[in-house]
């Protein structure tokens, strides 16, 4: 149990509230969507309708690779980046490394191989366009940069994701202090009583379970925000003068005395044999540097070993295709340092047990989620007035806590409209737009807080049920088709929808004729 003497304990309840009432939409925003990003691949394959099974690593690629590093440029050759895109056909990236502004960019070659070998797409471009939103993964990209930066510019969007990590971890330091009964809290629900009572019981519950994962999201968000923004410039300018790159280089680069000479790379059929065969995993992604010559390193890139969280790499000579040795995420040699920054992307998408983590990450996001949306309500029955004096903020809770989901949902229904005819890019975030605005309008005429709960509910149900039906009349796989492809969950989140959906709808049971004045919350005694 935690006993703070009782001032220090109305302090902490006072920064706890103010914490989260100051950003707490914000990062309710950046935790849902963050939320679904957790199975943004998988939202990926859904949408997309990729039914295809076999990597691009277990095809052969070798003579591809040097066929391609031959009509490249060679100013372009520096570096190649190897990785899947679409429906697992083959990405290379030829690329030279350059400073654009004071940022350190990608500027090359990008070329799409199918799996039948053929190149079917050729892109003269940077990283960004390279790795940005394409007509095939616009719906999980716009998730992933919504959680990400809030599709704020950069680097404002990092530095204010990173602020709402902080806000998140100092509500959650000063939730864990005002528990005077932590143990207790975590079984206490109380059904009987005012409802008030009920929804801070259900609030405390739900945060007292979601602690640890609330500081883990918290620390590791706030380390992806910074890191780019503050901490790479800062020891740029301490350690290597300013030049990014050459930090770069030390940090994530292979040492080594360097050989120009010209030599063709290796076999590398053969290195991504031996990588799967080594790691157990077949690779996420694939660089090697100095392509063309005797230097030439190849790194491939894997997920965690079973039990373990931290992600592996891999390392080999590019010219002979000969294993050199596990190479550390950061730096040349291991290091608790490398360690701790290997494992901050598992622990803040939960990918390091499959799906399995991944549900586990899911179910605590939306219990943050939760947290957050009832903390707002709880916090304005404490105002002196009850909620009345706070209407507008009431009213705004719920144009995001519950509108946001719906526009989620408005932007999927987009995707799989606009994806046949090329133009989803576009269409995924004007569907969330168009979502967000009908929420906003809805919120603004509805003549009570209960009735536009209703609605939303209602409109968010039967847009989640008609999502399956939609894919399917868009050109999307069946449920036999995928399930023979090897595909489940296409069929798993078909069901997912669904389900939600005929639970909103389900929740609105007798609810048609409520009364169209909200009722006052009143304090909890």
């Amino acid at each position: 149990m935690i006993h703070l003497p009782k001032q220090e304990t109305k302090a902490m309840v006072a920064v706890h509230g103010w914490s989260g009432i100051l950003l707490g939409l914000l990062l309710y925003a950046v935790v849902l969507t963050g939320t679904a990003a957790v199975f943004a691949e998988e939202i990926g394959a859904w949408s997309a309708g990729h039914v295809a099974t076999q990597s691009a690593f277990e095809r052969p690629m070798a003579d591809t690779l040097r066929r391609l590093g031959a009509e490249t440029p060679a100013k372009y050759r520096e570096a190649v980046d190897l990785f899947e895109t679409g429906d697992h056909d083959l990405g290379l990236f030829f690329h030279r490394h350059e400073m654009d502004g004071g940022e350190l960019i990608s500027r090359g070659l990008f070329y799409v191989v199918g799996q039948d070998g053929r190149v079917i797409h050729r892109q003269v471009g940077t990283n960004e366009d390279v790795y940005g939103a394409r007509n095939d993964n616009a719906l999980s990209a716009f998730l992933v940069d919504t959680h990400v930066r809030l599709h704020v510019p950069n680097p404002w969007g990092l530095l204010l994701t990173g602020i709402l990590g902080l806000s998140m971890l100092v509500a959650a330091i000063s939730g864990l202090l005002i528990h005077r009964h932590l143990f207790k809290d975590i079984f206490t629900l109380r059904r009987s009583g005012s409802a008030v009572l009920a929804n801070r019981d259900a609030h405390s519950v739900a945060g007292t379970w979601s602690l640890p994962f609330a500081f883990v999201l918290a620390f590791t968000g706030s380390f992806f925000s910074f890191f780019g923004t503050i901490g790479v410039p800062v020891v740029a300018m301490a350690a290597f003068g300013g030049n990014v790159q050459a930090l770069t280089e030390a940090v994530y680069g292979n040492p080594g005395k360097p050989d120009p000479r010209l030599a063709a790379i290796g076999n590398m059929d053969r290195i991504n044999a031996d990588a799967i065969a080594r790691a157990g995993a077949i690779p996420t992604f694939v660089t090697i540097e100095n392509f063309g010559r005797a230097d030439a390193k190849v790194t491939t890139y894997h997920p965690p070993r079973s039990g373990a969280i931290a992600p592996m790499s891999l390392l080999y000579d590019g010219a002979t295709a000969r294993f050199l040795q596990e190479k550390p995420l950061i730096g040349p040699k291991p290091s608790a340092g490398g360690t701790l920054a290997a494992i901050m992307s598992p622990l803040h998408f939960g990918n390091f047990a499959g799906l399995l983590s991944k549900a586990i990450w899911f179910g605590l996001g939306f219990a943050m989620c939760y947290v957050t949306y009832t903390g707002i309500r709880l916090w304005l029955v404490r105002r002196e007035g009850g909620v009345r004096s706070f209407a507008w903020l009431e009213r705004t809770n719920m144009i995001v806590g519950l509108g946001l989901p719906f526009a989620l949902g408005a932007s999927a229904a987009a995707f799989l409209l606009a994806m046949p005819l090329g133009s989803a890019t576009w269409w995924t975030p004007a569907g969330f737009l168009i979502g967000a605005a009908l929420a906003i309008g809805a919120g603004a005429i509805a003549p009570s807080a209960a009735r536009f709960r209703l609605w939303l509910h209602g409109a968010t149900g039967t847009l989640f049920v008609l999502l399956p039906p939609l894919r399917l009349l868009t050109g999307g796989p069946g449920w036999r088709t995928a399930l023979a492809a090897g595909q489940p969950i296409i069929v798993t989140l078909d069901i997912a929808f669904l389900l939600a959906g005929g639970w909103l709808l389900w929740q609105l049971r007798g609810k048609a004729s409520a009364p169209r004045q909200s009722v006052a919350l009143q304090p909890a005694e």
